[in-house]
Parts: C-alpha cells; sequence; structure tokens
C-alpha cells in the first residue's frame, strides 16, 4: 500500500473505538453520542457517527490533520505541564483549548492581571499625581473581572465541571473573581471606598497568567517547603520564649533599661536581636549595671542566630535538593508520556514501529507553526541518526532535546578568518585551528588587562575638578576600536547565530555597545548619559573565565538571571499583598512629630534648632518610611526586609496605633525570611550542582565560550533534498515555507557542492546538565516507567495484522500514569 494510503493506528478523540479516553461514558455523553469532529482550514467542523460512518465519509488526510493536532498538544503538555488533566476531551473542548492556548489570549491574561495590580495606583490611598475618580477605577476593575470571568470560562468549556472543580488552583481564583466582584459593584454603587483587605489577592490573577509559571513553580516550592521550615521556627521561638521570660526575670528591675520592661517587651526585643537590628543597643543598659549581663545576650545569638538560622538553611536547603529532583524526575518521565501518546497517533497501521517524515512534518505543523519546512526537516534529520527510513520510537524520545535547535550552514571558523592568505591547507589545519584560536583569545585576555590598568592609572591621576565633558580620551578610543574589531571578526567567523548563543559572547557585545554608547555621550556632551562611561570597567570580567573556579561561578551567576528574576518578581508579588494590607491599616499613621510617647520618637522629630545666630532644621526621616500609597509601601517594605533599623518603623507605627500592629511587621519579616532563605537554597543548589557537574565531566574544551552550547550537526545530499522538496509539494502544495528547501538547493548550487552541513545550536540549560548528572538514575526511571506504564511483549501490536483486526493501543499505557484526574 501506498504512503499516502496509510491509515493512523489511532483515530483521535473517537471515543468508541480509540482507546485514548480513559472516561468513555461521561465523555460519550459530553460529546452527544460518539460524534468526532474534522479540522478544515483550522476550523473545528463536528462529524456525527461512530468510526464505521466516519470511515466513509472523511478523508484520511483529514484524519491524519486530527492525530497531528492531538499528538502536537500532547507535546505542549509534556514541556509546560506534569499531568494531562488539560487535555481537550471533545470537539467542543478543543476548539475552547485552542482559542485559549494562543499567544494573544495569553497576552490578555497577563494584561488584565498587571492592570488588576496598578488599580492600586489610583485607589484610595493613591499616588497623590495617579489618582483617580472612584467612578473610573471602578468601572476599570470591574471590565477587567469580567475579561477575568470570560478566561474562566473558556477554561471551564474546555476542561468540562469536575474537572474544573477539582482543579484548586482555579478554584481559588474563581472564588477570588466572585468576590472582587461583589467589592467592585459595592464600591460602584456607595463612590466611596471601604475597608478592602482582599485587594491583596489579586496577584493570584496574575501567577495564574502563563507567562508567570517560573513564578507559580517558586511558589510551590516554598509551600513544600514549609513543613521542614516550620519545624525549625518552632523551635527558634520556643529558645525566643525561653530567653524572654530569662531576660524579664533578669533585667526588668533595672528600670533604666526600656527593653525588658514587661514580657511583651523582652519578647520583642529579643525578636528583633534574631535580626540584630537593636544589637548592641539591648545590651547597653544592663551591661552597664553587671558586666556579666552580655553572657546572656552572646548564648543567645549563639544559638539563635548562629546555629538555628544556619539549621534552617540547612534544612531548606537539603528540603530543596530532592523537591528540585524529583520534580526534574516527574517532568521528565512525564515528557517520555507524552512523547509515547504522540508517537502512537502519528504511526500508521500499515508501519506501526516509526514515523515518516511526512508525519513528522505534520506534526511540526502543529508544534512549531512558525518553523520553516527546512527546519522541520533537518529537526527530522537531527532525530533520525541511524539514518532509517521512519523514526523509532528511541529517535522521537530525544523530540525536545532538538526541537529547540537554531539552524544555520556551517560557516567557516573564525581561525579561517585570521588566516585570509592561505595558511590554512589541510597539512596545517589541524595545527593551526588550535594555535590561531588560543592566540587569538590569548591577544584578547591581555588588551583587556591592559585595558584595566589604563582605568586604574586614568582613574587615580583624575583631580576633583575634572569633568568628562572637556575632553574624549584618546585610550578610549583606542581600546574601544579593539573590542569592535574583535566583535566584527567573531561575528563574521562564527555568525550571528552562534555567536549570541554564547554568553560571553552576548556579554561583551553589551559591554561593548554601551562602550560606544559612552563615547557618543562624551563625544556630543551629552551629560545624562555619562555615567555608560562607568560601565567600561565590566569588561574586566572577562578575565575571570580563565580560571576554571571562576568560570564555574559567572556561569553559574549567568544560569541564575532567568530564575532570579522569577524569584524577585515572587517576592514582589508579596510585597504588593502585604503592601495592600499596610494602606489599610497604616495609612497616614505616622507624620512629622509623632510617636511622641515611644522610644523611637527622635527619629520621627521635626524641630528648628537655633545656633548662635543660624536656625536649622533638624528632623528624622523616619516619618517617609510610610504606607500612604503603594510606591511609599513598597520603599517601607523593602527597608524592612534589609532589616537595619526596621524596629524603628514598626515601633512608630505600633505607638500610634496599638500594639497588635506587631504582629503584621514580624509576620512580614518570617514571610520575607522564608522566601529569602528559598533564594539563598537556590544559589547554592545552582553553585554546587555546577561544581559537581565539573568534577563529574571533565571535558577538554578548546574554547571555554563554547561550554555552554548544544550543537547537533546534519549533513543533507542534493538528493536528499530534492526528494524532501517533491514530498512538500505533494503534501503542502503552495506553502511559502518552501522557498527555505528551495533556498537549500540553491545554496549547493551557488557553493558548488553535492551537499551542505548544517548546525543546529541551542544553549545548555539546567535541563541539559541535570541529565548528564543523574544519567545513571535517569536509567533507573525510564525502567521503573516502562514496567508500570508500557505493555509487555504479548500485548504489543502485531505488524501483520489486517487492519480490520488491528486493536487500538491499549488504553492503559496512555492513562495508567497520569493518575485519577488525567484527561488524555
Amino acid at each position: 500500500m501506498d504512503a499516502d494510503d496509510d491509515v493512523p493506528l489511532i483515530l483521535t478523540w473517537d471515543e468508541a473505538n480509540s482507546g485514548l479516553l480513559n472516561e468513555e461514558t461521561e465523555r460519550g455523553d459530553e460529546n452527544g453520542g460518539g460524534g468526532n469532529y474534522d479540522i478544515v482550514n483550522n476550523a473545528v467542523i463536528s462529524t456525527p457517527g461512530p468510526q464505521i460512518h466516519r470511515a466513509q465519509n472523511v478523508s484520511l488526510r483529514q484524519s491524519w490533520e486530527m492525530n497531528y493536532q492531538e499528538a502536537a498538544i500532547y507535546l505542549q503538555e509534556g514541556e509546560n505541564n506534569d499531568k494531562f488533566f488539560t487535555h481537550p476531551r471533545n470537539p467542543k473542548a478543543l476548539a475552547a483549548y485552542l482559542f485559549a492556548h494562543n499567544h494573544l489570549f495569553y497576552m490578555m491574561e497577563l494584561l488584565t492581571g498587571l492592570l488588576l495590580m496598578m488599580l492600586s495606583l489610583c485607589e484610595a490611598p493613591a499616588v497623590p499625581s495617579l489618582r483617580l475618580d472612584v467612578y473610573v477605577h471602578a468601572t476599570l476593575e470591574l471590565l477587567a473581572l469580567v475579561m477575568v470571568a470570560f478566561e474562566l470560562c473558556m477554561k471551564l468549556r474546555w476542561l468540562g465541571f469536575h474537572t474544573f472543580i477539582r482543579h484548586k488552583r482555579t478554584m481559588v481564583k474563581t472564588c477570588v473573581l466572585l468576590l472582587q466582584f461583589v467589592e467592585a459593584i459595592v464600591v460602584l454603587i456607595r463612590q466611596t471606598s471601604h475597608v478592602r483587605v482582599t485587594r491583596a489577592l489579586r496577584p493570584i490573577f496574575l501567577v495564574d497568567c502563563r507567562y508567570c509559571g517560573a513564578v507559580r513553580r517558586n511558589l510551590r516550592q516554598i509551600f513544600q517547603s514549609l513543613p521542614p521550615f516550620i519545624d525549625i521556627l518552632l523551635l527558634l521561638l520556643f529558645f525566643m520564649v525561653i530567653f524572654a521570660i530569662l531576660g524579664f526575670c533578669l533585667f526588668s528591675p533595672n528600670k533604666a533599661d526600656p527593653y525588658f520592661k514587661t514580657l511583651e517587651d523582652s519578647l520583642v526585643s529579643l525578636f528583633v536581636l534574631l535580626t540584630t537590628a537593636n544589637f548592641p543597643d539591648v545590651m547597653m543598659p544592663s551591661y552597664s549595671k553587671n558586666r556579666w549581663s552580655c553572657v546572656f545576650f552572646i548564648v543567645y545569638l549563639s544559638i539563635e542566630l548562629y546555629f538555628i538560622m544556619n539549621l534552617l538553611l540547612a534544612v531548606v536547603f537539603d528540603t530543596f535538593n530532592d523537591v528540585e529532583k524529583m520534580k526534574f524526575k516527574s517532568l521528565l518521565l512525564h515528557k517520555r508520556s507524552a512523547i509515547d501518546h504522540a508517537f502512537q497517533l502519528l504511526v500508521s497501521r500499515q508501519r506501526p514501529m516509526g514515523v515518516s517524515l511526512k508525519q513528522f512534518d505534520g506534526l511540526m505543523r502543529f508544534y512549531r507553526p512558525r518553523m520553516s519546512a527546512r527546519d522541520r526537516f533537518l529537526t527530522y534529520k537531527a532525530l533520525n541518526t541511524s539514518g532509517a527510513p521512519m523514526l523509532s520510537l528511541q529517535d522521537f524520545y530525544k523530540f525536545y532535546e532538538v526541537t529547540g535547535l537554531k539552524w544555520k550552514v556551517r560557516s567557516p571558523d573564525i581561525y579561517l578568518i585570521l588566516c585570509p592568505f592561505g595558511l590554512y591547507s589541510s597539512t596545517f589545519s589541524v595545527v593551526l585551528r588550535g594555535n590561531v584560536i588560543k592566540l587569538f583569545l590569548v591577544t584578547a585576555d591581555v588588551v583587556v588587562a591592559i585595558n584595566g590598568v589604563w582605568i586604574l592609572v586614568e582613574t587615580y591621576t583624575l583631580n576633583s575638578g575634572f569633568s568628562w565633558s572637556r575632553f574624549v580620551p584618546w585610550s578610549y578610543i583606542v581600546f574601544l576600536t579593539i573590542y569592535g574589531v574583535e566583535v566584527l571578526l567573531k561575528l563574521t567567523g562564527l555568525g550571528p547565530m552562534a555567536y549570541f548563543s554564547s554568553g560571553w559572547n552576548l556579554f561583551d557585545f553589551s559591554v561593548t555597545v554601551f562602550a560606544f554608547l559612552g563615547l557618543i555621550a562624551l563625544a556630543f556632551d551629552m551629560e545624562p548619559f555619562y555615567f555608560i562611561v562607568v560601565l567600561r570597567p565590566f569588561q574586566l570580567l572577562r578575565l575571570f573565565k580563565i580560571k576554571q573556579r571562576y568560570r564555574n561561578v559567572l556561569d553559574t551567576m549567568f544560569e541564575l538571571f532567568p530564575r532570579m528574576a522569577s524569584l524577585g518578581l515572587t517576592l514582589i508579588i508579596f510585597y504588593y499583598s502585604f503592601a495592600i494590607v499596610g494602606m489599610e491599616f497604616f495609612a497616614d499613621v505616622v507624620y512629622p512629630n509623632c510617636c511622641n510617647t515611644s522610644t523611637v520618637a527622635d527619629s520621627y522629630r521635626q524641630i528648628n534648632m537655633t545656633y548662635g545666630n543660624r536656625t536649622v532644621l533638624e528632623e528624622g526621616y523616619y516619618y517617609l518610611n510610610n504606607f500612604n500609597n503603594i510606591l511609599s509601601s513598597f520603599v517601607t517594605l523593602f527597608e524592612l526586609t534589609v532589616v537595619n533599623n526596621w524596629y524603628i518603623t514598626m515601633e512608630g507605627v505600633t505607638s500610634m496605633t496599638g500594639h497588635y500592629s506587631r504582629l503584621y511587621f514580624m509576620t512580614f519579616y518570617i514571610v520575607t525570611m522564608v522566601v529569602m532563605t528559598i533564594i539563598v537554597a537556590f544559589i547554592l543548589d545552582a553553585f554546587v550542582f555546577r561544581m559537581n557537574y565539573s568534577r563529574k565531566n571533565r571535558e577538554p574544551l578548546e574554547n571555554p565560550e563554547d561550554e555552554n552550547g548544544i550543537v547537533f550537526e546534519v549533513e543533507v545530499s542534493r538528493d536528499e533534498a530534492l526528494a524532501t522538496l517533491e514530498l512538500y509539494k505533494q503534501t503542502c502544495p503552495g506553502l511559502s515555507s518552501l522557498s527555505s528547501l528551495q533556498g537549500v538547493l540553491q545554496a549547493m548550487d551557488k557553493s558548488g557542492h553535492l551537499s551542505l552541513v548544517y548546525l543546529g545550536r541551542r544553549s545548555r540549560t539546567k535541563s541539559d546538565l541535570s541529565m548528564k548528572m543523574y544519567e545513571e538514575e535517569i536509567q533507573e526511571w525510564y525502567a521503573e516507567y516502562s514496567r508500570e506504564n508500557l505493555p509487555q511483549p504479548d500485548q504489543s501490536l502485531e505488524c501483520d495484522s489486517p487492519i480490520s483486526d488491528m486493536p487500538p493501543f491499549p488504553e492503559h499505557q496512555l492513562n495508567s500514569q497520569t493518575g485519577p484526574h488525567s484527561i488524555n
């Protein structure tokens, strides 16, 4: 039978016969009696009837298109989720799924979440310059909430009611939506705001956005680390209470000691002492009476600060390691499960053991719609390492490794650019390749070192009256020219794609561009931009990559930037929630000359003092640390995070409100301590992981800048390119993407070669490092997965069976690993 007549092994979304859906009765009811759908011009069209009726009325091409679409959805879910419960159940669910899974919808979610959070700038207490009328901001809030309700309706349509109510995050979002909706209507009717602490829950709408997946992962890790954290925290508080009672008994008789007058004062003083913000002030009154009292504080700090706090970090770090490893295992096996699902949807009944180029191309048109025909073909070639006519399941397991590659024709290496006079030949190529590259890199490092020394000498000789606007240093132009030539040589030799795939090259390029902008600022006397000139010394960081240990540290730092950004956003979300609560209870509480009855009154005092003939305004600036609007609240919370003198802000607010206000500040400290401990644990884990990886994989590299890249090499012959072009013309006639394949042939004609070598590059990720680190354990995980989820040999499909007798793919293979709530 011709390949065009191949019948899919499984007909997707067919409840009667496919075996893909594990809740057949329920889904049959939802589908209205086992109907199916076709995809025509990206539209979902229902078609009634079981498989027999469908086979008579629907072409094989449409059946394959449906299989391609579902296989792509499985692979996307394998990449982005760790369960299959969001898999569409029926044609109506598919329509909602496709509508909700596109970047416009994701952007709408993001903008809606940001709008709801930014309304706090305009709502009372508002930033003075951004204040809006109640009617305006309440109307905007209602419109945003309507958009959130629309998003949830689409989610309900594709998930189904039973799955929708079992999804915890979605139900929390729904409850918050209803509460916010009622409050917004009340504000709109009353035309005035009331105490709305629930505004602190608005970040939930942003966190649920598709683009905030890293933030959700951080929050999950924080919650998973809470049990051991709480255990150690209780131990810490236990010792704090013991020492508070002891301190009250020892130091309360001293009337001059304001820190231990009552048991409450003792607890507060020791809590603040844990942050060292009031040390040694808290010790001095008792120390002045009895020098031996210092033993109390030394023992307390030794136990609480230096032992239990470090023990807390160790416990969280250990838990974090376990959570990271188990999460990696879960995602890895989920990806393998997704590949198994997709593979069974792509094989035909005539060829059930492999995926052809035709089927693979159909999959990629849905999985990566913007990928050119050439890149789809090269990706197939990269997977097909054995050169067989079809992709085996083992080949297909590498799917996620190659789909992110950026393909380009292999260009001459940089050393060829540096040897333009015919020195490069087959005789000297091996020697020149290593020597020229090493010479080039060493020369660049020497220039950077000389530039660093020159900057130090130049800065030392500057006098106080120096102004950058007077002249442009000649050294600036010389070194910038050298850096520019280096960048151009690397770009020419490596090509833009390969050049920018290296973090070090990207760093060099950024510093060089900023240095050029600084030169322009100096030359044209653009005073506001003189700060750019100060960035020149960052070029010296290149010297640290010479030593392996420094390279590991800096590589870890570069790898951490994306994750640190998500952790920073997580911290901002906590800030937002605490800022809203602070504004509701402490807005306009502190002001100049307040807190006169407090021990920190001097920090808020504003008074005119006369010194001879001069009158000077002496003021304590702590009244600026307030909760009068969202921006001031963020600054105040950041100061509380740093914990230096944070108790002054706490005591000032407490003196103007009540003793229970301290709970707000203490709770904030504990929460930020959890988040910051997770951040420290993450940095430690990344660095230790990197060091262990380097020890385990000591691979000599000619160029240290290439150690973070993943490179695949594929050779394409002219006959292969012609055959592939003809196949694409038959399967995808009229597609503009065929021009990329025609470009391959044109490049061969231009170069006079019968084949071209393409390089696929991408950056190395933490997942790649984990694959290498856990190499032996991964094989055990795969073996365990195969035993639990794959059919035994006697259950496998027989290739020689007639089509009519071909059994569907075993149901348990697709469903057993996804748990009771899986929807495949």
